[in-house]
């Protein structure tokens, strides 16, 4: 597999797992949702991942949780625009988590390096933008559904297979379109329409979405589905209470072959990685 990831400015080695810090202006995430809805709040929590070892920052302007309502186009830009202009001059890898074309169009043009998208392009529109950008890094990402009735009516079926082959025929569809493999990254999207059970039967086997030859993203930070088995005599943790289970998922997500950890506690993601980098340097 060729571990690099070619992004808008940037080729980034996957070697080693990278660390992708979330910034949510947003006022409404299940996890932090409100805490940095504002420019100057969010470029100071931007900061403060980077100074923590993140590698990558993804901005979103809609939440995706379970039953959020839609956010228009124009609302999302609003939130975002701000943040994006300041942060593309600081010289360091921007994702944008959105699924909307006229969004991705917008940020792609004030210079971010990854669109995000939970649809893996599946919105009308949005293969044509991305296949029309010389460069910019996609990750794309499996979903049931839509985030309004995911959790109501979650996948049947093994979804081991079920998410395999739809993460193919995304891959095969935009690279007829001739968008290079070395642009894509794949996300089995943990908690996305799919039960606690399935959730870590993707974890457990998540190796086994490396025959699909791209670098692997795993999303679980602070996750309801880690919540589930933390709850004690019926009392499940708030988000911010899921940090040492947040850690222990994105370790064995790199264990089974993650190439990149999306989370929102930065620090002790990375402390965790340097210890299992040593391990690794001395097997």
């Amino acid at each position: 597999m060729d571990m690099i990831w070619q992004t808008t400015r940037f080729d980034l080695d996957v070697s080693r797992p990278l660390v992708m810090g979330i910034v949510n202006v947003t006022p409404d995430s299940f996890s932090d949702g409100g805490s940095h809805a504002d420019t100057s709040s969010a470029l100071q929590h931007a900061q403060r991942l980077l100074e923590e070892g993140a590698a990558i920052l993804d901005v979103g302007g809609e939440s995706t949780r379970p039953g959020a309502e839609v956010v228009p186009a124009d609302l999302e830009l609003a939130r975002l625009v701000p943040i994006l202009k300041e942060l593309v001059r600081w010289n360091v890898p921007i994702s944008v988590d959105t699924y909307k074309p006229q969004v991705m169009q917008a940020v792609l043009d004030l210079g971010v390096d990854i669109i995000n998208d939970i649809w893996a392009l599946r919105q009308s529109g949005a293969e044509a933008v991305v296949a029309s950008h010389p460069r910019c890094g996609v990750c794309l990402m499996h979903m049931h559904r839509e985030p309004q009735s995911m959790q109501l009516h979650t996948m049947d079926g093994d979804v081991l297979d079920v998410v395999r082959l739809f993460l193919q025929e995304r891959l095969q569809s935009l690279q007829r379109l001739g968008v290079d493999a070395k642009r894509l990254v794949l996300d089995p999207g943990i908690g996305f329409g799919k039960t606690v059970a399935q959730n870590f039967r993707l974890l457990a086997h998540q190796a086994e979405l490396l025959d699909l030859q791209r670098p692997l993203l795993a999303g679980w930070s602070r996750k309801s589905s880690l919540g589930a088995v933390l709850a004690h005599e019926g009392q499940v943790p708030e988000p911010f209470q899921r940090q040492a289970a947040s850690v222990a998922a994105a370790l064995l997500a790199v264990e089974r072959g993650a190439s990149v950890v999306r989370v929102h506690d930065v620090k002790d993601t990375v402390d965790a990685l340097k210890v299992w980098q040593a391990v690794q340097g001395n097997a």
